[in-house]
Parts: C-alpha cells; sequence; structure tokens
C-alpha cells in the first residue's frame, strides 16, 4: 500500500546515497588526473545542489546544462534533483538559437554552459536565464556570456545533507529535447521512478557489477546517457568522462583504465573497430550499441577484437534503449555471420519493459512471420510521462494506449523484433516496399564499404527508387556496378539501388546517428514525395 512501511518513492538519487556508504574510497569518476571516490561524489552533489537553492532555485525549477562529457554534468544528473529541480542536458552541436528555444520552452531558471561552448551561449547574452560557466581546465569565463565560474557557484552552496528521497516517483528529474527534424523539438519527461527502473534495466542487461568501468563515449545529454549515469552508480562502478570522441584515445583509455564497457551509435563503433590503433582486447569488453541498426558487418568486426556486443533499441522517448537482442543458448556455436545476423535484430522488451508490439492501423498485432510490416508501439515504466508543454502531441504520440514508435518493423517466429525502417525512410517502389536498412546491409558486407545510408530517390517510371551513399574504406575502392551486384548477390533485384553516390562522409547527428533525411531532402529539392504505387 501506498505511503505504508512497504512503499518507497523510488528515484536513483538513492543510488549514490547507497553507493557513497557502501564504497566511500572507491573511484566513482575519473577525468584526465582527477580520481574522486564516492564519498567525495556524494559531498561534491550536495554542496551543488545547496548551492542552486542558494541562487533562487526551487522545486519543479528546471536548470539546463550545456556541456560534454565532463564531471560537472555528470555530478549534475544528481544534483539538480537532489536541490528538487529538474534537469534539460542540452545538445551540445546544436546552433545558437536551437539553444534559445530549448531554454524558452522549458522555461529554464539557471543554464550552466561549458567554456568551450561559449560560443554557443555569447550571441544569448542578455536573453539567457541565471547563467553559471564550468571552466575547462586552464579557461577564464568568457565576458560576453557572464555569470559566474563554477567555482563561484560551489562556493554559494554547504554541505548540509539533504534527503535523498523524493515524495512524487512521478515528478519529473529531466527533460530531454528531441532531434527536431520535422520541425521544433520537443521536450521529453522522464520522472524519478522511470530513470530509477531504467537504470536497473542498463545494469542487468549491459551486464554492470562494481567491477566496471565505463568509458563515456555516448553524449551524456542524450536520453540522460540512456540513464547510464545513475546505472553505474547503482552497483558502484567508475565512469570515466571523455570530453571528445576520437578513436586513439578511446583506444588509448581502453588500456590505460581498463575499460570493461562503452556505449555507442554504429558509427561509434565504425570508428573505433577501424582506427589505426585497433588491437586485440586483453580484457571483457561489452559494447552497448544503438542509434540506428547496426549492421551483421560491424558487429562481427567488433566480435573479431574481442568485445561482447549487446544491441538494445529506443527512442528518447523511452529513455533511451527500450528492447534487447537477447542471446539464445545455441547462439554462440552458431557461425560467425549467422551470429551477427541474429544479434542484429532489436529484440525483445527489457525486464523493466511491458514488452514490444508489432501492429497494423488497427492496433492489431501482426503474423509473426518475419515478413509482415507494422509499427512497434510501447508502454510502460520506461516510456516517457509526455511532452513538456505539448498536450496535442503527447495525446497522438499515446493513440490507442500505446506509444507510437514511428519506426516498422517485423516480429519473428521467434518473436525477436526486427527493425525494418522509420516510416518515412521505408521506399514504396511501384507499389513494393524496400526497406532501406535491408539494402544497407548487403551494402555494409561489401569488403570496401565503410558506411553507407540509402534513401528514396525520385524515379519517372516507379515513383522512387533506392539510392545509395557510400564512404569507402581507406585505401580500398569499388564501382557503382560492382556495389549493384553485390547487392544483387543477396537480395531480390528490384532491391538493389538504381544509383550509388560515393562521398567522403555521411551528414550525422552528435549521437553518430546519419541524418538521412538531410539527403533524402537533397534528392527530392523542388519536388514532392508523391509515392506512386
Amino acid at each position: 500500500m501506498r505511503n505504508g512501511p512497504g512503499y518507497t518513492p523510488l528515484t536513483p538519487l538513492s543510488f549514490l546515497e547507497r553507493s557513497a556508504e557502501v564504497f566511500p574510497g572507491k573511484t566513482a569518476y575519473v577525468h584526465g588526473d582527477r580520481r574522486v571516490p564516492y564519498a567525495a561524489f556524494a559531498a561534491e552533489v550536495t554542496r551543488l545542489a545547496n548551492a542552486l537553492r542558494a541562487i533562487g532555485i526551487e522545486p519543479g525549477d528546471r536548470v539546463a546544462y550545456l556541456a560534454p562529457n565532463v564531471p560537472e554534468l555528470l555530478v549534475a544528473h544528481f544534483a539538480v534533483p537532489l536541490a528538487g529541480a529538474v534537469l534539460v542536458a542540452i545538445n551540445t552541436r546544436l546552433a545558437s538559437e536551437e539553444v534559445r528555444y530549448i531554454l524558452g520552452h522549458s522555461g529554464a531558471k539557471a543554464l550552466v554552459v561549458d567554456a568551450g561552448l561559449h560560443p554557443t551561449a555569447a550571441p544569448l547574452a542578455g536573453g539567457l536565464p541565471d547563467v553559471v560557466t564550468v571552466s575547462a581546465a586552464g579557461a577564464e569565463p568568457d565576458p560576453a556570456v557572464g555569470g559566474i565560474t563554477y567555482g563561484e557557484l560551489l562556493a554559494r552552496g554547504s554541505d548540509d545533507p539533504l534527503p535523498w528521497s523524493v515524495d512524487d516517483e512521478n515528478a519529473a528529474i529531466s527533460i530531454n529535447y528531441t532531434s527536431g527534424t520535422t520541425g521544433r523539438p520537443k521536450g521529453v519527461v522522464y520522472t524519478h521512478r522511470g530513470a530509477y527502473l531504467n537504470g536497473l534495466g542498463e545494469v542487468l542487461h549491459s551486464r554492470h557489477t562494481p567491477d566496471s568501468v565505463y568509458l563515456w563515449t555516448l553524449p551524456m545529454f542524450h536520453c540522460n546517457g540512456w540513464c547510464t549515469p545513475w546505472a553505474l552508480v547503482a552497483v558502484g562502478g567508475t565512469q570515466v568522462c571523455l570530453r571528445a570522441v576520437a578513436a586513439g584515445e578511446v583506444w588509448r583509455l581502453i588500456d590505460a583504465e581498463g575499460v570493461t564497457h562503452l556505449n555507442g551509435a554504429p558509427t561509434v563503433l565504425v570508428a573505433i573497430a577501424n582506427a589505426a590503433e585497433a588491437h586485440p582486447l586483453e580484457r571483457p569488453l561489452v559494447v552497448t550499441t544503438a542509434g540506428a541498426p547496426p549492421s551483421p558487418t560491424i558487429i562481427g568486426q567488433m566480435e573479431g577484437l574481442g568485445a561482447k556486443i549487446v544491441h538494445v533499441y529506443g527512442l528518447t522517448e523511452t529513455y533511451g534503449p527500450y528492447s534487447v537482442c537477447e542471446p539464445q543458448p545455441g547462439w554462440s556455436a552458431l557461425a560467425a555471420p549467422e551470429r551477427a545476423r541474429l544479434l542484429a535484430r532489436q529484440g525483445v522488451g527489457m525486464i523493466q519493459t511491458d514488452g514490444l508490439r508489432v501492429v497494423d492501423a488497427d492496433m492489431a498485432d501482426v503474423p509473426a512471420d518475419g515478413e509482415t510490416l507494422g509499427e512497434i508501439v510501447m508502454r510502460g515504466n520506461n516510456v516517457m510521462r509526455g511532452y513538456h508543454d505539448d498536450e496535442d502531441a503527447t495525446a497522438a504520440a499515446f493513440r490507442g494506449g500505446w506509444f507510437h514508435s514511428g519506426d516498422l518493423g517485423v516480429r519473428h517466429p521467434d518473436g525477436y523484433v526486427e527493425l525494418r525502417d522509420r516510416s518515412k525512410d521505408i521506399i514504396i517502389s511501384g507499389g513494393e516496399n524496400i526497406s532501406t536498412v535491408e539494402v544497407e546491409r548487403a551494402i555494409d558486407s561489401h569488403p570496401a564499404v565503410l558506411e553507407v545510408a540509402v534513401v528514396a530517390a525520385p524515379d519517372g517510371t516507379w515513383g522512387e527508387r533506392p539510392k545509395a551513399f557510400v564512404v569507402l574504406r581507406e585505401g580500398r575502392a569499388a564501382t557503382e556496378a560492382e556495389i549493384v551486384e553485390h547487392v544483387r548477390g543477396s537480395l531480390a533485384r528490384y532491391k538493389a539501388p538504381d544509383s550509388v553516390e560515393f562521398v567522403a562522409g555521411l551528414p550525422k547527428t552528435s549521437t553518430g546517428k546519419i541524418q538521412k533525411f538531410q539527403l533524402r531532402e537533397r534528392e527530392w529539392a523542388g519536388r514532392d514525395r508523391r509515392i506512386q504505387g
């Protein structure tokens, strides 16, 4: 019964309270020469929470951060909610006006900005909320940005203890903004309960223990780093902060810090696996990947180096990962290509979820035949509370009582779901559905291909046809005809691209996800995309 002795509101704040008591001298986070144990981490969090209150932050207020994967943002994941406020971690690659919109829409009362991002914040001076500057090593605050330094902020705090608890587990703990590629970004509201449960789900499915050493290759601002800041603290693991992802530095830290876990989109794994510094791993490394369907090729490459792949799937609206491709007994005995093919599926709901459904337009489940397309829908503890200040968008997203992902997929006879495309990415050519993901996987298996993106291009006869943009491996060559014939060797001929454009790089988000919409918009410039069939 709620409010009785058998009920305590869930919050990830309790994770830090426990780890500071159980592992006071154990390293909580590392950044360069800084190695901070859990007792000091909890004290830092407490001082910052008190400092936020001292500058006027009240319960329910929003506190925005514009910072890379530095300790200050990690501390904020606990200090902001400990102060009773709501964390708004902003994408560091956004333009000034995009940041301005998020600050205004969220109603942020304070902004903490890393000194390395002063150029983004400076144009907003005068229209910003209270500004606190997190100075990079050796950097001074920028007068054009204003505000106080991070040190000055901490000086306003105290060490007075605050309760590591909340009265309402369904209160907001953070607001994460979507990419906004089809309009203004929407603010996704996470709750203390959802963050707590997703954190524990990450612990289980990414196989974290107190011995975990996690390297921050995933942006901490993205879905609160898939709730990993809270997950690692829950088990007393160590987090290695990394200001910017460079493959050489990733490999150095893997070796120097004894890294056991990292997360990232498939394109991040491509960079790691193909770095000059890449080498067989000397210790187990669990790599959790999501953000786009990973190809069997990159899964095979990472496994070849000795990594253990955990493939998850989700969206900003689902706290990041919602499903996982759980390996089945017997998969380890399969040939590497077949095992990688199975692991490339999006799988089944994680333990803290209500599971995945694949439904038709009438919300009826599609047959589990591995062929019938439907939309992937989700609900439960790890689906957002709603969009901040947008009741219409929230109602549309939850029509029929389930969150609609906009992703198209199939359910296989074994119950595992496989993503085939975003609804806007599917190619309908002469009435036939063509999955860009399927075509990309076929192209990616060519030995000369490093990365690929496939989009719909206009066609006078069929309405639209696949076009491939290909990045070749250094020192390798291939022709358009070779790529097309390679695809025809594994897929129906009508699925092969009509054209292949070789490019130096692909447009990507800050999380490494390929922005197909930019390529598609270029192909359809000046024309309406009207699908024939």
